[in-house]
């Protein structure tokens, strides 16, 4: 057993061994850093059974919410720029300052903010950040609502609430949870809304003056979730007060009937059922998928003892497994750039309605020209502003014609 009592050190030699003990810690969190990049681009956590990173590093590694989110977010920044590895392990930047510098770096600043935060205290960086790089809005987790009232507790024993990572639960950002001490059946959350959720908030309190005369936002809350809670369960598990027959969905369809997915979620009890192979259960309950056992594009049927919650990382695990991750990452590139040339298209369209309508044409002639630019494909927007006015010309043109023949 490890005595960590120190009393027998002399000054010079307890000196000596805390410096060593800071530099090899600085490198072992450096080469920590590495291995969690490492594990992360791999995304070994999904065969682990965990929905993700966050996940892995609190329930497998034990680490804090609060360390496990630093270190990740250190991680990826790191892993993009490596120049942040040697910061760390050389002592010039500590773990917060990679943390800060994250989300501002990119490959043209990057080794400037490493020389501006190097040997600089947190306090310091964020001085430095905040003249370079001001904030937009103000600070999340403020109550900025006045008017409304607010349930007050006394003395609450502040509870940080978990970070956000990808495929991890966690509270919105910019929320805090605090629950009052020897009472943690009541919960405090402080939030800053926008005006337009200010006043659908007010609205619904004077919808519910007759029920909640007092306009207690907890209580008003509170129904709005039993509402929601009804609809997303209707839309997300087919759940229904009187629930009716599906059709059976046609062979190599995608659709899941609405029993199914009944029957399913309350099977699965609404939770990941990926089983690692040591036997640990995913426990992830957000951004869950009905899964087919048997791939769609291999004759898989959607009835309720061939189908199971997936969370997102364990359904596309399972489609790598059963396809290849190679084949998957070109399916999911295709759809990324489907997605991305359907937003394009849409943005240009939106720009050749507005051009046409400050020249002048009628809402319905515009509409049109639209119309037959988006057949050019992958035209740019003066390609489709162009086609668009050849367009209102020939049509003006036949309807000078047919005018012409009239009698």
């Amino acid at each position: 057993m490890h005595d960590y009592t120190l009393t027998h050190l002399c000054d010079a030699v307890l000196i000596r061994d805390l410096l060593a003990l800071v530099a090899r810690d600085r490198a072992t969190t450096a080469t920590l850093l590495a291995h969690i990049a490492e594990v992360d681009d791999r995304k070994l956590f999904r065969p682990a059974g965990y929905p993700s990173m966050h996940a892995y590093c609190v329930d497998e590694l034990h680490l804090s919410e609060d360390a496990a989110k630093k270190r990740i977010q250190a991680a990826r920044a790191s892993r993009q720029f490596p120049m942040l590895f040697t910061a760390l392990a050389e002592g010039r930047l500590h773990l917060g300052a990679l943390c800060m510098l994250a989300p501002h770096l990119t490959s043209d600043n990057a080794a400037m903010l490493v020389e501006a935060a190097t040997h600089k205290s947190k306090c310091e960086i964020e001085e430095w950040l905040a003249h370079r790089y001001p904030l937009q809005q103000g600070p999340a987790g403020t109550v900025l609502v006045s008017p409304i009232p607010i349930l007050r507790q006394p003395a609450p024993e502040v509870i940080p609430a978990p970070p956000s990572d990808e495929g991890a639960p966690g509270h919105p950002e910019g929320t805090q949870v605090q629950c009052p001490p020897q009472n943690c059946e009541r919960f405090l959350v402080q939030l800053t809304i926008s005006r337009s959720t200010r006043d659908k908030l007010r609205y619904v309190q004077s919808l519910l003056s007759h029920a909640v005369p007092s306009g207690d936002v907890a209580q008003v809350l509170d129904r709005a979730l039993d509402v929601l809670i009804l609809q997303l369960e209707r839309r997300k598990t087919g759940s229904a007060r009187r629930p009716r027959a599906s059709t059976p969905p046609a062979p190599r369809s995608r659709y899941v009937p609405a029993h199914v997915r009944r029957a399913v979620w309350e099977r699965d009890r609404g939770r990941c059922t990926f089983v690692s192979a040591s036997g640990t259960r995913c426990n992830a309950r957000r951004l869950l998928e009905f899964d087919h056992v048997d791939p769609v594009a291999r004759g898989g049927r959607a009835t309720v003892d061939r189908m199971r919650l997936r969370c997102r990382a364990h359904n596309q695990y399972e489609a790598e497994r059963a396809f290849g991750s190679r084949f998957m990452e070109r399916k999911r590139d295709e759809a990324r750039a489907a997605t991305a040339k359907a937003r394009a298209a849409t943005e240009h369209a939106k720009d050749v309605l507005a051009g046409l309508r400050n020249l002048g044409c009628r809402a319905n002639e515009a509409r049109r020209a639209v119309e037959f630019s988006e057949n050019l494909g992958n035209a740019t927007l003066d390609e489709r502003m162009r086609a668009a006015l050849r367009y209102l010309s020939l049509e003006s043109r036949a309807a000078g014609e047919r005018g012409h023949h009239d009698p």
